[in-house]
């Protein structure tokens, strides 16, 4: 596990759990930099209450997952406690605070927690996260029940506990995210040991995933430190390449996050693990090659349901029934030549279902991972409002590949493109969406401005804008080659 911090025992661990150094000394030179600033929410199950007590880089995994009460020590648990009865109770193999000395040899302070929680139906369970299994034997059995973080120690703890599971580190979305510090990144690839020096709290070392232009490991790096600042876009190796970067922070998504982790975790222990889901809606307007559009969005992930608008309502979904896997619910309606582009989106609206709402433009090209890539940015920010400002287009007349807005990722801007839209349906719905033949996406963006609704600029991959010619793209976008823009977009 992470480096602990130094607590006394009137200090309460996670009380103020945010990175304050704001300074880094690489090779004799001091840098300045601002720190990270580690969100305090939303949760995600906030049904549930957990208490914890874990070091600072454990802590930081599980503060998102419920609501959670940190803090309490020997002398106050049970006044904190009582304040809101926990369901459960997350005890770490701690190396620090004021709980390090009975998870090491238990006492009569935890044998008197353990009591609190069994007489009042709390859930009791002991993370074994580092260290041998013999050292904490005594203190586990005092658990009703016991995982590791470890996979190679559950057979001992199997032989150890009647009740034994594994749950591993995984990246905490709220934390571990491409959200870039401010000031941006400092332009050199820095070794493991420079990245992360031993003083720092682990909230610091959320500034640290951020901040340089690279990473070098040396072999035998932990795969979660790996994760971990894959998670944050930063690129690992000496060679540092942002399309490899993106695919390694979508592969150590895809590896599980600490929410996936504790799906399973919770249900072992018998407590709910509900949660709020990401399923989405996809309309395709009649704006191009239907064909195309269902081609592409066959391979998408995460989509429950197609809204098709097509010159033949009865073609398309016949077609869609032929192309798209039996788990999408496919709604298709003839296009009324009467409605303007703007106009036939928002009728579509009304037949979406889904948590999330995205428009896939027929006209554009889509990577494989695009939808999994674009919903990802509801796991970290506060944004209802999700596309790209940023993005590669095609102008066929030109032959040329064009990055539109270069730098205008990971951020919260005034607007997407609506070829990229990706919205809560909520949301969506409570704006609508003008009755206009050209430009509704702008309209949308006004209106969110007017409305105060986050919108979300994400990565400028997955995508291209494809146009015969486009003069408002020529504006505000760099010539990348004359060429397709493909090889640049899909990462």
């Amino acid at each position: 596990p992470a480096p602990a911090v130094p607590q006394t025992a009137e200090e309460k661990p996670g009380a103020a759990f945010q990175a304050k150094e704001s300074s880094r000394t690489i090779e004799g030179a001091s840098f300045k930099l601002k720190p990270f600033r580690v969100p305090t929410g939303p949760n995600t199950r906030p049904h549930l209450t957990a208490a914890v007590i874990a070091d600072p880089h454990a802590e930081a995994l599980l503060r998102y997952e419920w609501r959670q009460t940190v803090g309490f020590t020997p002398r106050d648990f049970a006044r904190v406690l009582a304040q809101e009865v926990p369901h459960l109770l997350v005890v770490e193999s701690v190396t620090g605070g004021p709980w390090a000395g009975e998870v090491r040899e238990p006492g009569e302070d935890l044998r008197a927690l353990l009591a609190w929680c069994s007489e009042r139906g709390t859930r009791t369970v002991f993370w074994h996260t580092g260290g041998d299994v013999a050292e904490f034997r005594e203190v586990a059995s005092l658990f009703e029940y016991v995982f590791t973080a470890l996979p190679e120690a559950l057979p001992a703890w199997r032989s150890a506990h009647p009740r034994a599971g594994v749950l591993r580190y995984a990246i905490q979305p709220r934390v571990h995210n491409p959200l870039p510090l401010a000031g941006g990144r400092f332009d050199r690839v820095l070794t493991l040991a420079e990245l992360l020096p031993e003083h720092l709290t682990y909230p610091d070392l959320l500034t640290s995933y951020r901040w340089p232009k690279g990473v070098s490991v040396p072999p035998g790096t932990e795969p979660w430190r790996l994760a971990e600042i894959a998670a944050c876009a930063t690129p690992i190796g000496s060679l540092p390449d942002d399309r490899r970067a993106h695919a390694a922070m979508r592969q150590a998504y895809a590896e599980g996050t600490m929410t996936e982790r504790l799906d399973d975790f919770l249900e072992a222990i018998g407590l709910p693990a509900a949660r709020a889901t990401l399923h989405v809606s996809v309309i395709v307007p009649p704006t191009g090659d239907l064909e195309r559009a269902l081609a592409q969005l066959a391979g998408q992930a995460g989509v429950r349901q197609a809204v098709l608008l097509a010159p033949d309502g009865d073609v398309a979904a016949k077609r869609a029934g032929e192309l798209l896997p039996g788990s999408v619910d496919v709604v298709a309606r003839t296009a009324d030549p009467r409605l303007s582009t703007g106009g036939a989106l928002n009728r579509a609206l009304d037949l979406c279902e889904g948590d999330l709402v995205a428009v896939m433009d027929s006209r554009d090209l889509y990577g494989e991972h695009y939808l999994s890539d674009l919903s990802r940015a509801f796991l970290y920010t506060t944004a209802d409002v999700v596309g790209k400002a940023s993005y590669y287009a095609y102008l066929e007349d030109a032959g040329a590949a064009l990055l539109r807005q270069p730098g205008a990722e990971h951020a919260y801007l005034p607007e997407i493109t609506g070829g990229t839209l990706l919205a809560r349906r909520t949301v969506l719905r409570g704006l609508g969406i003008a009755d206009v033949a050209e430009g509704w996406d702008e309209v949308l963006m006004r209106q969110c401005r007017a409305d105060n609704i986050r919108v979300f600029s994400s990565d400028r991959f997955g995508y291209v804008r494809v146009r015969r010619e486009d003069a408002s793209l020529l504006a505000s976008a760099r010539l990348v080659e004359y060429g397709p823009a493909i090889p640049h977009a899909m990462a």
